[in-house]
């Protein structure tokens, strides 16, 4: 007999058991005098399967005396992994390993097949020993190296754990990609909305310092009540400011890339109203019409005041800047149902490309 070392050195022996057991499964056995002929019999705790199991056990008991192999009994509800390795579909199946190539017989007909199959197992087994001490001068091992290892369920155990960790490493993988492409979308996407305060902030400051520059016995043209507006509207957007930067930080230093939402009840037209002030220097610019229909019966919502004021920013500051001069920018709101307030924003320009 030929002696051959399986690839995995930890692992309980495993031997066909007398009795009506289905169960005795382990990878290994000692690795000096594992049989050329490697079988794994797949079995089930049904009921229904277990006489056909016992007879097929009993038959191979018997072929034994004709051919040494070892058999590794496998309950598939223990080890369905292993079973899907093998692409079984059914119980028992009964899969010689080793000599290759892999085979597979299943069904009612199980003994039948094995009957049919054995002769030519018993002579890949012959042959397989043959080719080996053949090609033993010309392979010769040096001292103390391992001979060439027997497939065995170790190692496809092995293959499904490696395949298993893979898959997990490959998912892994793609929901840090993720991650990361939502931190740079985040970061990417506070960036360009820091414009919009920042240029509020330093019309308001900057309207208030043209106030002080006022030459003696001039009168200045901003009223007490509308330099404290310009001056509470300059601190509102350092405030918001300082949230996007925070926000930017926080993206910044994890992958974990999350906007922080701090919802309460609001007034939409409010905010919108208060937006609309902003940009009216710019519409008169352009000398844009600015159509504006909101109803004075809105409800409360719940929402982010801040995230939705700068998404109205966002839109009609696009909105003012592809429009062409003398259009028209329309802004309204919908009291659609119960549960839903819906603020739509056009304009006469371009618009946006189809492909966008």
């Amino acid at each position: 007999m030929v002696n051959y070392f399986h690839p995995i050195e930890k692992g309980n022996s495993v031997h066909p058991t007398s009795g009506t057991s289905d169960t005795d499964c382990s990878p290994e056995q000692p690795v000096n005098s594992a049989p050329l002929l490697q079988l794994l019999l797949f079995v089930d705790k049904r009921s229904s399967s277990r006489e056909q199991t016992r007879h097929i056990r009993k038959y191979l008991k018997d072929l034994k005396a004709e051919c040494d192999f070892e058999l590794q009994v496998i309950d598939v509800g223990e080890q369905p992994d292993l079973a899907e390795h093998f692409k079984l579909v059914a119980t028992p199946s009964l899969v010689k390993i080793h000599p290759e190539p892999r085979q597979t017989l299943a069904g009612s007909n199980l003994i039948a097949q094995l009957e049919h199959w054995w002769p030519r197992w018993q002579r890949s087994v012959e042959e397989y020993a043959i080719e080996q001490q053949q090609s033993a001068p010309d392979m010769a091992p040096a001292l103390g190296d391992d001979p060439k290892p027997i497939y065995s369920v170790a190692c496809a155990t092995e293959l499904v754990q490696l395949a298993d960790e893979v898959f997990r490493l490959k998912q892994e993988k793609e929901h840090l990609q993720e991650q990361l492409q939502l931190k740079d979308r985040i970061i990417a996407m506070l960036a360009h909305d820091l414009r919009n305060p920042l240029t509020a902030a330093s019309l308001a400051l900057e309207t208030l310092e043209s106030s002080q520059k006022v030459k003696e016995g001039e009168k200045s043209g901003l009223t007490p009540s509308l330099a404290a507006h310009l001056m509470k509207q300059a601190r509102r957007q350092i405030r918001v400011v300082d949230r996007m930067i925070t926000d930017i930080l926080e993206a910044a230093r994890g992958t974990n890339a999350q906007l922080h939402i701090q919802p309460k009840k609001i007034e939409l037209g409010a905010i919108c109203q208060d937006v609309i002030l902003q940009f009216q220097d710019k519409f008169q610019a352009k000398s844009l019409n600015l159509e504006i229909d909101i109803p004075t019966d809105l409800p409360l919502i719940y929402a982010d005041p801040d995230r939705i004021k700068q998404v109205i920013v966002n839109l009609l500051d696009n909105a003012s800047k592809y429009t062409p001069e003398q259009g028209t920018v329309n802004l309204s709101i919908l009291h659609r149902t119960a549960y839903k307030v819906q603020v739509s924003i056009c304009n006469s320009g371009p618009g946006i490309p189809e492909e966008d």
